[in-house]
């Protein structure tokens, strides 16, 4: 009995230990199926990670391709907007000067014979202070549209402006052709200007001193 008993255990032991070994290759072997279930499933996940990727990076390179063509209009766009303000600015001054022109003829035509300055001025006066007038007329255009396009600054007007107020006979035409700058509209040059002249004019009158060249504050542009 005893000896049949010990081969029954042998029997029963070889049996747990196939049986263990069984359990431990059926667990391997799943094992092995998650894990390679897992890698693929990370290799799909990285091919995915990396195609988001080129995607975005392509993304990124339309976008800066897109903004780089973008800033290239701009700056195409800046050119010419300038290119025309300048042609603009330009077209603007000849026909300043083309003007200026004009008038300077009108004047010397009107200062040479009497007739035709009793037509120009509209100032009742006698015809030596009527050409005076009118040539005072001239020296402040010119000085006026030297300013205009841009060959003298404001403050640089004021200087030669100060000085020419220094005449008698000029402040004499300026008074006189007061009420023909009251139409003028407020904010043109022309306007800005006979401003900063009345002013000169008032403040070497009640300047008290001799030094005239100090009097009145230059403007600000």
């Amino acid at each position: 009995m005893a000896t049949q008993n010990s081969g029954t255990r042998g029997i029963g032991s070889t049996a747990a230990r196939a049986l263990a070994v069984g359990a431990f290759v059926v667990l391997t072997v799943r094992e092995l199926r998650l894990a390679k279930r897992r890698h693929t499933e990370l290799r799909t996940a990285e091919l995915r990670y990396a195609e988001l990727r080129t995607a975005e990076l392509r993304h990124t390179e339309l976008r800066n391709a897109e903004l780089r063509y973008a800033e290239r209009q701009y700056a195409e766009l800046r050119q010419r907007l300038e290119r025309l303000e300048q042609a603009e600015l330009r077209q603007h001054h000849t026909d300043l000067t083309n003007q200026h022109r004009l008038q300077l003829e009108l004047l010397t035509t009107a200062m040479s014979d009497p007739d035709l300055a009793a037509v120009l001025s509209t100032i009742d006066a006698p015809p030596t202070t009527r050409r005076q007038y009118l040539f005072a007329n001239a020296i402040y255009t010119n000085a006026l549209h030297a300013y205009r396009v841009g060959n003298v600054s404001l403050e640089g007007l004021h200087g030669h402006l100060r000085v020419t107020c220094q005449n008698s006979i000029f402040r004499d035409y300026w008074a006189a052709t007061r009420e023909q700058r009251a139409s003028l509209k407020a904010s043109s040059d022309e306007a800005k200007v006979g401003r900063m002249v009345d002013d000169l004019i008032h403040d070497l009158e009640e300047a008290e001193t001799d030094e005239w060249w100090v009097v009145g504050e230059p403007p600000v542009e």
